[in-house]
């Protein structure tokens, strides 16, 4: 069935951002050129390599009649929490500019299709205040380091891989990275009381000379200096399960070798504690540098 609805796709869905919406995504939602419609439905089948989820649903009164077919989420990574047989609500997203896309948003599971389904991971989202572990890794240089080395700064931490195939994650996720690390240039104050990593969930490929060569391609050089503010580091298989659960990252195998998995990027004061949580690529390195300022005029 997948194969089928895959033309009618094409014409109908683009792909959109990541994750379910916050109010500032509702808020947009309602904006001139998006028109929003309410579903509810089945769920036939879901594609978690491209963020698809098939939905039997009932008629969407002024946009369409029951029917069954494919609908991209606008936050791909919350595929691996859809299930056959799930009974859902959510938001249609139609724009109503010249290339009309739909996505599905604000999705709420109100009947589970396997009610005795329960996670094998129970991830933890990071919030406000909360303390970080100090997790070991290895970076680019192949030296040993761990979070809690970075306190008295400011830490940024982001999840990537370096064969990522999709250029709005893992690359977007590294050229933002590259782009705030910049930016922080710009403001030497800033710059000495905050740090950047960018941490793979690839142990297996992602050898510290394969996160320096990726890295280079990002910074501009592969001299020991350029990483001095920007380490690419990845830590080893038991400690990545648990820097995985603790971060939110979820992953699974993908097609070809590749690997499906959830975006996460989290700011960390100079105590060790969460200061916010970014779950998806929407955010902007001007976004973040904001933040960073914001947090350390509130340190005085």
């Amino acid at each position: 069935m997948r194969t089928y609805f895959f033309a009618a796709l094409l014409a109908l869905v683009a792909v959109a951002g990541c994750r379910t919406s916050t109010k500032p995504d509702a808020q947009a939602a309602s904006s001139s050129d998006v028109k929003v419609y309410h579903m509810r439905g089945k769920i036939v089948s879901t594609d978690v390599a491209h963020g698809i989820v098939v939905v039997n649903h009932e008629a969407i009164p002024g946009f369409m009649d029951a029917m069954t077919m494919p609908y991209q989420l606008k936050d791909p990574t919350i595929a691996t929490d859809l299930h056959p047989g799930d009974t859902i609500t959510a938001d249609v997203l139609v724009s109503k500019t010249s290339a009309q896309t739909v996505v599905l948003d604000d999705i709420d599971v109100i009947a589970q299709g396997r009610p005795d389904y329960k996670p094998k991971i129970l991830y933890h989202v990071p919030s406000p205040g909360d303390n970080v572990p100090d997790f070991r890794l290895r970076n680019e240089l192949g030296r040993e380091i761990h979070l809690h080395q970075f306190r008295g700064k400011n830490l940024l931490i982001t999840f990537i891989y370096t064969r990522c195939p999709l250029p709005n994650f893992c690359p977007l996720i590294t050229r933002n990275f590259a782009a705030i690390n910049t930016a922080l240039q710009k403001e030497p104050k800033l710059y000495q009381k905050t740090h950047l990593l960018c941490v793979s969930f690839d142990p297996e490929h992602d050898t510290p000379a394969t996160l320096r060569a990726y890295g280079a391609g990002y910074l501009g050089s592969n001299s020991p200096s350029a990483f001095s503010h920007l380490e690419f580091a990845v830590p080893p298989k038991d400690e990545l399960a648990k820097m995985a659960q603790y971060f939110d990252v979820g992953m699974s195998a993908g097609p070809n070798g590749t690997i499906t998995h959830t975006l996460s990027t989290t700011l960390i004061n100079a105590q060790g504690k969460v200061v916010q949580f970014y779950p998806d690529n929407t955010w902007t390195p001007q976004q973040v540098v904001a933040d960073l300022n914001h947090l350390e005029a509130r340190a005085g």
